[in-house]
């Protein structure tokens, strides 16, 4: 990895408004973040996981759920996301910064090592594949530089507050790769992510019903889309 520091950044918070508390809200036998953590254990790429949340009252209990778990927690700006993501990756010195998020319990750990690599072979500045997976299962990938770059002249409310928005507007400046995704799982309408309470249920359901643990990709398509049918015929 040529001295690459890569570390995984995980926004987490209990403040959202739309399902509060989410992100530590029983799937099966684990909480949401739990999810995470277990899935992130089998990542093969060497990478330190770091659960970026608030400094807000509420979000202690995120620090404590880390504390817990025996992994990593930084506490920066709620409103200012970008503003947190570069400051923990300062902190630590990743040299690339993987982005997950805490409302996403089922992402893709053999496809994110494929990403890790991608990117760092071809030494791109930002590499994503979350247009190719289902949503909620990709992933991004960027150098600390590039990150540095958007945390200096991003300064529009939505460049704050999404982490990757000024890489997105910016391609010409920023050497940009996408992952091209397994067929059986290029399935980027299909929702895996748990914003609404609709999302919480069917994630609920995944677990419920999977074969394999921790669910594959291809086995929470097959659910999502049971799921989904069951919903319809009520």
């Amino acid at each position: 990895m040529n001295g690459a520091q890569v570390g995984i950044i995980i926004q987490a918070r209990m403040g959202s408004t739309r399902l509060p508390e989410k992100v530590l809200k029983p799937i099966g036998n684990r909480v949401l973040l739990g999810h995470i953590i277990e899935r992130l254990r089998r990542l093969q790429t060497p990478a330190l996981p770091v659960f970026a949340t608030s400094t807000e009252r509420r979000d202690d209990a995120v620090e404590r759920f880390c504390r817990e778990a025996g992994v990593a927690c930084f506490r920066g700006s709620e409103s200012d996301v970008l503003d947190r993501y570069y400051r923990c990756a300062a902190e630590h010195g990743f040299t690339h910064v993987v982005r997950l998020t805490g409302d996403n319990p089922f992402p893709d750990m053999e496809e994110l090592d494929r990403l890790i690599a991608l990117h760092l072979k071809e030494n791109a500045d930002f590499t994503h594949s979350f247009r190719v997976l289902p949503i909620g299962v990709g992933a991004e990938i960027f150098t600390f530089e590039a990150l540095q770059a958007s945390w200096r002249e991003g300064m529009a409310p939505h460049h704050r507050e999404h982490v990757d928005e000024y890489l997105l507007e910016n391609p010409d400046r920023f050497e940009t790769l996408e992952l091209e995704a397994v067929p059986c799982k290029h399935r980027p309408e299909v929702r895996l992510t748990v914003d609404t309470e609709a999302d919480y249920r069917k994630a609920c359901y995944i677990v419920e019903h999977a074969c394999s643990e921790p669910v594959t990709t291809e086995e929470a398509i097959l659910l999502s889309e049971r799921y989904e049918t069951t919903q319809e015929e009520r």
